[in-house]
């Protein structure tokens, strides 16, 4: 089984600033052809987005490009999708990994979070496929690390617990659709994640970057 991992921005202006734009991105999965499709959405957002296509503004909505691309590319090729992000919306922002700082400390420890991005960024460009490097794994996955260091509860809620249940909703698809050939779709902090722990998995091939 193939299952290829894309990593995206949801930021507009990213999008045009490092040519990952919606076309680029449409190209990438029709290029692809998957089967499934596994993205960053929650499950009960599906469910809003399934009840009512113009519903949007809501707390835990999807990125824009899952309502303005990914969805209506589902819909018209008949890709199934599967949501597989996990917040729990009314702790999320408890645990910011900032909030036992304060003052002159706080502001320098933005500063440093706004360096880490410029370094992302920076190392972004050095591949095929804007955001989906090396490079770019490298230093964010140097930047979490930091961030653990921060707040190792906020890191734990935000980052470690997250990843556990999108892993396993990815393996539950994978174990679903045992002979079709998955895509999976999310910001592309979560790249690194996605790449180390699917490689793990027997008789799976992983496709990252997709070019």
């Amino acid at each position: 089984m193939e299952v290829g991992i894309l990593g995206v921005v949801h930021d507009d202006a990213l999008r045009f600033q490092y040519d990952l734009t919606l076309e680029v991105i449409k190209e990438l999965i029709l290029d692809f052809d998957p089967d499934v499709i596994c993205g960053e959405v929650l499950p009960t957002s599906f469910e809003k987005y399934k009840k009512d296509s113009d519903n949007r503004g809501y707390w835990g909505e999807p990125p824009s490009e899952y309502y303005e691309l990914i969805f209506p590319i589902c819909n018209q090729q008949k890709i199934k999708f599967v949501p597989i992000d996990w917040v729990e919306l009314d702790i999320w922002n408890d645990f910011d990994p900032l909030r036992d700082y304060s003052g002159l400390e706080k502001e320098h420890l933005e500063k440093e979070l706004d360096i880490w991005w410029e370094k992302q960024k920076e190392a972004a460009t050095k591949g095929e496929i804007p955001f989906n490097t090396v490079a770019f794994d490298t230093v964010t996955k140097q930047k979490y690390q930091w961030l653990k260091k921060l707040d190792q509860n906020s890191h734990f809620i935000r980052w470690e617990c997250r990843h556990l249940i999108m892993l396993q909703r990815i393996r539950n698809a994978i174990k679903d659709n045992p002979n079709g050939k998955i895509l999976c779709i999310v910001g592309a902090d979560h790249n690194h994640i996605l790449k180390e722990e699917l490689n793990n998995l027997k008789d799976v091939q992983i496709i990252y970057p997709l070019r």
